[in-house]
């Protein structure tokens, strides 16, 4: 690889090493200047394989979305649960285990993934989850017995669980500055569509009679595998795994199929390679044990903290969305239907999610966003706790988790994704990204645990106090992100490698400067 990026840099002292300097600030200059509009013009193709690989992520929400509706569903009661004073319920313990096997998966199957992307690519890897997942949904299909269905959603999620570290990490380095953070963020509609095509599906199948009110939504799993696969050979790999292989000629091929033939690759790849190049002399590494050394500690804690912070700010309750609404007191047919506004919500403020990505820095976004988020769960602890619990309460706490979705999915829902993309050092951000996954996916567990006891009437039954919990956890979330999360927005990979390696303070990041053509003279 050495030898092969030294090709592309070399040319010489003096004057050649001048234009090389001026070839990669213009570069850069003009990497800043490039708007949203002219970067999907320019970069149409780009934007079309990172939301095709996305789908990915959409078939890994998908999954723990029906499994948390079909506790809800009465077929689903009667086949796999038991009576409880008349009526068929599944155990806590059963919700638990059946629950696990997401974020099981997301913790192992995100470590794991971590080695065929750096091995074989994010196109074959890709590939390999979805044949593995086509054939674990034979088990949760045909499963009558909820010992089967546990083994089923155990062994899915560890494939499913590599899905959202592939996702981020090709839209990431596919799509220019301009771009990165819509792509990245994508991400997270990829989730919420996910999860509101789970809430519709069952809603569609819950007052079914026979088996198919749960075997209908697992075969529609299959649906997603179709659609993935015959396009899958035509997914142009990624151009800085390329690079770091030493594959020059490839990484501009795949360039030249991700862009408009009025982009300059050969100005892009340049600074690919300059990148990588600066990331070495750093000693960035790429293993496991080099997202923890030196300077890449600081970005992996960044990348671990903001998606640990999705967990503890509340978002697991949305895979229960169904099931605590009918806890709450709504009939079973509205707490379905309830459970679709609740994700419809979501999705579009998504989508409205991308203005303030253009307009605001990532810090303030994830900052005020999670304010609101706290407030709105003391308001439903507070709603509660009145006395009589008169009957209006539960469309009340109802009404407030739809309004806390939404704003959700406008701050720290999708700013998430592009702060895992942007806060990684190249060279590690599978792993980085891999990290940050499993240690959200721990605490993912210990809510998948909790959970279930604390909302089963037979149980907790805390119902709306809920809020109180997760209101004081997003408080220390909150304190964290104040002092931790620097602003990454309109900075190039290589500006980010130079103001972390400086160790610039996170509250100084918006305003330093960084004259990236004497740093990479005096490298």
């Amino acid at each position: 690889m050495a030898t092969q990026n030294d090709e592309l840099s070399k040319s010489g002292d003096g004057d050649g090493d001048t234009n090389v300097d001026v070839a990669l600030a213009e570069a850069i200059q003009h990497e800043h200047e490039l708007t949203f509009w002219q970067a999907v013009q320019l970069y149409p193709k780009a934007v079309g394989w990172s939301a095709f690989v996305s789908i990915g992520v959409i078939m890994l929400a998908f999954d723990p979305q029906i499994i948390g509706n079909m506790f809800a569903m009465p077929q689903f009661q009667k086949d796999f649960g038991y009576l409880l004073d008349g009526e068929f319920v599944i155990s806590a313990a059963w919700q638990t285990g059946l629950s696990l096997g997401n974020p099981i998966g997301q913790v192992v199957g995100a470590l794991f993934s971590a080695y065929p992307l750096e091995l074989f690519g994010r196109k074959w890897t890709f590939f390999g989850c979805i044949l593995l997942t086509a054939c674990l949904v034979f088990i949760q299909f045909f499963a009558r017995s909820i010992q089967v269905l546990l083994v089923g959603e155990l062994l899915g999620g560890l494939v499913l669980g590599c899905f959202v570290v592939i996702g981020p990490t090709y839209a990431s380095e596919v799509c220019p500055m301009a771009l990165r953070g819509y792509l990245t963020s994508y991400t997270n509609l990829c989730f919420v569509t996910g999860q509101l095509l789970g809430n519709g599906v069952t809603a569609g199948t819950a007052q079914l009679e026979n088996h198919w009110a749960y075997s209908i939504p697992f075969a529609l799993q299959w649906f997603w595998v179709l659609i993935i696969i015959p396009g899958i050979f035509f997914i142009p790999e990624s151009p800085w795994w390329l690079v770091r292989k030493g594959r020059i000629q490839d990484a501009k091929d795949a360039l030249r199929r991700l862009s408009s033939s009025k982009v300059d690759v050969d100005a892009t790849l340049a600074v690919i390679v300059e990148t990588d190049r600066l990331e070495l002399e750093m000693e960035a590494g790429s293993t496991y044990m080099d997202t923890i050394k030196g300077v890449n500690l600081r970005r992996t804690e960044i990348s671990t903290g903001v998606y640990t912070t999705q967990v503890l700010s509340g978002v697991y309750l949305i895979n229960y969305g169904t099931y605590f609404f009918e806890q709450a007191g709504l009939p079973t047919q509205s707490a379905f239907y309830m459970g679709i506004g609740f994700l419809a919500v979501g999705w579009v403020c998504t989508v409205l999610s991308w203005f303030l990505i253009a307009h605001y820095g990532r810090r303030r976004i994830f900052n005020v966003g999670l304010s609101v988020l706290i407030i709105m769960m003391f308001i439903i602890g507070i709603l509660d706790s009145i006395p009589g619990r008169p009957s209006g309460v539960a469309w009340a706490e109802s009404s407030l988790m739809l309004v806390w979705n939404g704003a959700y999915d406008l701050s720290i829902g999708p700013i998430t994704f592009v702060i895992l993309g942007e806060c990684s050092a190249t060279r590690v951000r599978s792993k980085t990204i891999a990290v940050a996954t499993a240690v959200q996916a721990v605490f993912g567990i210990a809510m998948t645990v909790a959970i279930p006891y604390m909302i089963n009437p037979g149980e907790a039954n805390m119902q709306g106090k809920m809020g109180y919990f997760f209101g004081g956890l997003g408080v220390l979330c909150l304190i964290w992100s104040y002092f931790r999360i620097p602003e990454t927005m309109g900075r190039t990979y290589e500006e980010l490698d130079l103001l972390f390696d400086r160790k610039v303070p996170a509250r100084q990041f918006k305003g330093y400067q960084v004259d990236i053509t004497a740093t990479s003279a005096e490298l």
